[in-house]
Order: structure tokens, then C-alpha cells, then sequence
């Protein structure tokens, strides 16, 4: 003969008894009243029983719920959502949940970039994801000739100073258009030198070379025999940049004509600069351009952590 948890008179409430398999943890506080009202008919002891669940484990549960401080893991989540906003804001709103992992990671958090990330997606804030983009600045100079190309798409060729990546690209602001050269290292992703002008010609990518030179000049690193490798536009293939090569000893190298994949490392620097930077604001004056190239380039160099240099930033990957 069947047993009820209740007298005889009330079967009907038996079939309304919770699952073992139920989480108390998902109870709404129409269900929390109902249970209340519920255990003054009902034993304790022989719900466990027939629940298959502890009788600690119920009063642990019914401690939890009825607690008005949070719980150490609530706690835990709260701490969390607090550092992993301002890292983002940190990061101008541009960092996803893999470098927001590794920031917290190098604060001492153990955290893994699945809990980031939903914490995250809860919160409603993301990373900026950099889009391709074209902009026409190459101009070729049909009576020029061309070095080979020494890199052949490897880009990163295992040490500093083995290969340096340069391009030019078109920024305009309220006053008129500016224009940015830039040289990177291949291993380190750090930009070396760049010069900033109201146009752009062989000039200006001398003086970016120059810039380059200097950097590692003093830090006493020799770049003889360092590759320059840059597309083929008039103004890389200029006499005065190559008088600027033959200065500093370096290896002149260049792309095939109109094949970007041939020079993607400087691609990849500009769409991360103008998508996380640059498109973002607006400059009114040639000289909040200038200032603010300045402080992005010196952020990039010491902050932005980079997934090809071990999750680290180009200035802390370097002696690495």
C-alpha cells in the first residue's frame, strides 16, 4: 500500500511534491511562499527521505536563500564585473575577453576567458574587432626599378631588427588631410619610428627610417642588414629613401604590384589604429591630430597586448 508525506485525507498535495532533480536554486518567490506554507504540513526528515537530498543540505540551501548578504560566490562575480570594467575602460573600450583575461591575469586574478566572457556578454560590453579597409595611397612610379622581395609573406622572422614593415596611410581632420608613415618590427609588433605630414612623399618616409634607427641606436642594438620591406609606391621607391636605406645599411625589399597580402603586416597595423582609435573621434585641428597620433602610438608600444607576441605588449615581449 502506497505512503504519503501527508495524512490520508490530503493525497492530492503528494503529487505535487518536487523532482529530486530539482534545483532549489531556480525556485521563483511564488515557489519560496509555497514551500513555506507547505513545511508546516510536511516533515522535514521524511521529504529528505523520499527527495533522496540531506536534511543539511536543505537547511544549507534555505540559509543561502534567505540570506540578505551575498554569497562568497556572488561576491566573486561582483569583484569581477568591477575589474573587467575598468580594464575595458582602460583600454578605451577596444579590449574582448582574451586580453581582458590576460590583464586581469597579470593583476593576479585566477580567471579563465570563458568567465570574462560572460560576464561580459551580461554586462553588454565588447571589443572592437578591426574590418578591412582601402584606401588609395600607393602610387606607383612607372620609370622606377624594384628590389626583390626578401620576406616572402614571413612577416615574423624570429628576432628583432630581422625585418621592419612600413606604409603610408590618409587621415584627414578639420583642417585638411594628414598623412602617417609608420615602421614596425616583425617579431615584436612594436612601431619604431613614424612621421606625420600634410603629404607624403620620399621625405617623409626618410625621416620616419631615421626616427626607426634612433629607437634601437639607443637601446645599442646594431640594424645593419635589416630588411625594410614596404609596397611599391613612388615614395618608398624614391631616391631619397634609398639614399636613407644606404645610410643606415638597411635591405631595401618590396611586394609584388597591387598583391597586399605582400605587405600585411603594415595593413594590419593600420586597420587596428583607425578602428580603435582614429574612427572613434573626431580632430579639429592638424595639431590634435598630430598629439593624438603621438599618445595612441606610445599607448600601442607599452599597453596593447598583442595574441602573436604571447598576449604581451611590443615594449614587454621585447626583452622576453
Amino acid at each position: 500500500m502506497a505512503k504519503y508525506a501527508c495524512p490520508e485525507q490530503e493525497p492530492e498535495q503528494t503529487a505535487q511534491i518536487t523532482s529530486p532533480q530539482t534545483n532549489l536554486h531556480d525556485a521563483t518567490p511564488a515557489q519560496h511562499e509555497h514551500d513555506q506554507q507547505r513545511s508546516e504540513s510536511f516533515s522535514v526528515l521524511r521529504m529528505a527521505r523520499l527527495l533522496k537530498v540531506s536534511t543539511s543540505g536543505f537547511y544549507e540551501w534555505r540559509k543561502r536563500r534567505d540570506a540578505s548578504e551575498p554569497t562568497q560566490r556572488q561576491q566573486r562575480r561582483a569583484d569581477l564585473t568591477v575589474k573587467i570594467l575598468d580594464i575595458h575602460a582602460e583600454s578605451d573600450g577596444t579590449y574582448g575577453s582574451p586580453r581582458i583575461t590576460d590583464k586581469l591575469r597579470d593583476r593576479g586574478e585566477v580567471v579563465n576567458a570563458k568567465t570574462v566572457a560572460a560576464i561580459m556578454a551580461e554586462i553588454g560590453i565588447e571589443g572592437i574587432s578591426p574590418r578591412t579597409f582601402k584606401v588609395r595611397t600607393t602610387v606607383q612610379d612607372p620609370d622606377a626599378s624594384f628590389p626583390p622581395d626578401l620576406v616572402g609573406r614571413q612577416f615574423d622572422q624570429g628576432h628583432l631588427n630581422a625585418a621592419w614593415f612600413t606604409d603610408i596611410t590618409y587621415l584627414p581632420c578639420g583642417e585638411g588631410n594628414m598623412f602617417l608613415c609608420a615602421i614596425r618590427d616583425g617579431h615584436s609588433r612594436r612601431v619604431q619610428g613614424y612621421a606625420i605630414d600634410d603629404h607624403f612623399d620620399a621625405p617623409m618616409v626618410a625621416r620616419a627610417i631615421d626616427a626607426a634607427v634612433a629607437t634601437r641606436t639607443r637601446e645599442g642594438q646594431n640594424v645593419a642588414k635589416t630588411i625594410l620591406h614596404s609596397d611599391r609606391g613612388g615614395e618608398f621607391t624614391g631616391a631619397v629613401t634609398a639614399a636613407a636605406c644606404g645610410r643606415h645599411d638597411l635591405l631595401r625589399s618590396m611586394g609584388e604590384t597591387g598583391i597586399c597580402w605582400d605587405n600585411a603586416a603594415a595593413g594590419s597595423f593600420w586597420s587596428t589604429f583607425k578602428h580603435e582609435y582614429y574612427y572613434r573621434r573626431t580632430f579639429a585641428t592638424k595639431a590634435e591630430l598630430v598629439a593624438g597620433v603621438d599618445k595612441w602610438i606610445r599607448w600601442f608600444n607599452h599597453e596593447r597586448r598583442h595574441s602573436g607576441a604571447g598576449g604581451l605588449s611590443p615594449i614587454r615581449f621585447e626583452p622576453a
